[in-house]
């Protein structure tokens, strides 16, 4: 397989970084069900904001929305989203289709290895997915195909750590599966491969990354609640703490996305499912589960009833269009159950995709002295230029400046204007 055929399934914010990567060493087709998503990739348009213009452009990746077009291939990676229902249970739903999608596509001469990079508690590869590919394709699993994983490291917006630097982890279902897919990888990322011990190990690993992400941000807000109680900055704690040589450095927050507030619920999943009770990770997800309404309720503890708020930032975290699972629209909701008037501006969002995904409707230009509270909920690149008086440009005298992430601690208020900050 030196010069192997990839199609990789799934293109956005972890397929497309993956395919144009994969795209520079071998022969790649990047395949999406989305027929928006393949036009705008098409006009060199990446609407997650993960792969510019000049580099789509420059690709030589093979875009696809029709699975039955594409060539027979040696490697299939599978980048679909795994998220949680309404109960937070895993909905398996999207990969199980890629699964069927995928088995429609094999050619078991070429002895293709299937590939799965989607988030999933440990099992799942090779007893959801590989009984599926086995029973659409009509071919028999390690012998005519073979499943493979690799856990998906894309970070929204990190420019550092992107597919071409990390450490990929890959596990095959037999010691020269591995090898083949650490050899692909490697081709790509100046970080090496890693070769996990097993699938399991590999789909263990990855769910368990985010889930200690996911506990330690709970104890931040834990004791940012604590702490104001007693009318203490979190952030002047933190400073102090952080002057000892090994303390870890989160911070409380809004935990969103499409990863640290989901993935655990898979590893609590396969727990219960084994009659162990996730103590630590359940009460971690509930308190960040519950960090938008007491934000809420304490910025609604300093206003009067049906007062206007302005929320700056939608997105569920700074810097990136991605509105996924976003915690903001959590605080949101709740204000307006308090019956507080509430207006919302994001410069990075799109206004369609609020409007789908939570009914909300973006400002593009909030007025000037028109609320009685401004929430900075995501601080984006712009609003940290303008300041803590950009900010409460849009306050009515006497209206009160509410700053989610310590954006200006610190800095000289207006005369007139009230801070609360965590």
């Amino acid at each position: 397989m030196d010069q192997p055929r990839i199609v990789v399934v799934g293109l956005g914010y972890v397929g497309l970084p993956l395919a144009v990567a994969l795209a520079t060493r071998f022969e790649t087709t990047g395949l999406d069900i989305d027929p928006s998503r393949i036009a705008e990739l098409r006009r060199h348009h990446d609407r997650t904001g993960e792969i510019d213009a000049e580099r789509l452009a420059q690709s030589t990746l093979t875009l696809s929305g029709d699975a039955a077009a594409v060539a027979p291939a040696d490697v299939y990676i599978v980048t679909v989203p795994t998220p949680v229902d309404a109960n937070n249970q895993p909905d398996l739903s999207i990969v199980e289709s890629a699964s069927r999608m995928v088995a429609g596509m094999l050619d078991g001469g070429r002895k293709p290895i299937i590939c799965f990079e989607s988030t999933v508690y440990p099992g799942v590869t090779e007893d959801v997915c590989g009984p599926i590919l086995a029973e659409v394709s009509g071919l028999v699993r390690g012998e005519d195909f073979f499943l493979g994983y690799s856990p998906e490291r894309i970070n929204p917006g990190d420019r550092e750590h992107t597919i071409d630097r990390i450490t990929k982890v890959v596990a095959g279902e037999n010691p020269d599966v591995t090898d083949r897919l650490a050899a692909l990888y490697g081709a790509v990322t100046s970080g090496g491969t890693y070769k996990a011990a097993s699938i399991r190990v590999a789909e263990a690993a990855k769910v368990i990354e985010n889930a200690q992400r996911d506990i330690n941000i709970a104890f931040m807000n834990e004791i940012a609640r604590i702490f104001s109680l007693m009318g203490v900055s979190v952030w002047d704690v933190l400073k102090a703490a952080g002057t000892k040589w090994n303390f870890l450095p989160f911070q409380p927050g809004l935990v969103g996305g499409h990863c640290i507030g989901v993935d655990p619920y898979y590893l609590a999943h396969c727990a219960t499912a084994l009659g162990h009770d996730p103590a630590v990770i359940l009460s971690g997800r509930a308190i960040n589960d519950g960090m938008g309404d007491w934000v809420a309720d304490q910025l609604a503890a300093r206003l009067e009833p049906g007062s206007d708020v302005l929320v700056l930032g939608l997105t569920f975290k700074e810097d990136v269009p991605d509105l996924r699972n976003s915690k903001v629209a959590d605080v949101i909701a709740r204000l307006k159950a308090r019956g507080h008037r509430v207006d919302v501006a994001d410069p990075r969002a799109s206004a369609d995709e609020a409007s789908h995904e939570y009914g909300l409707t973006l400002i593009a230009e909030p007025a000037a002295a028109a609320y009685d509270a401004v929430l900075v909920a995501v601080p984006h690149a712009e609003y940290r230029a303008r300041g803590a008086a950009g900010a409460a440009h849009h306050l009515r005298p006497g209206g009160t400046l509410a700053d989610l992430k310590g954006l200006f601690a610190g800095q000289t208020l207006p005369d007139g204007v009230n801070y609360w900050g965590l």
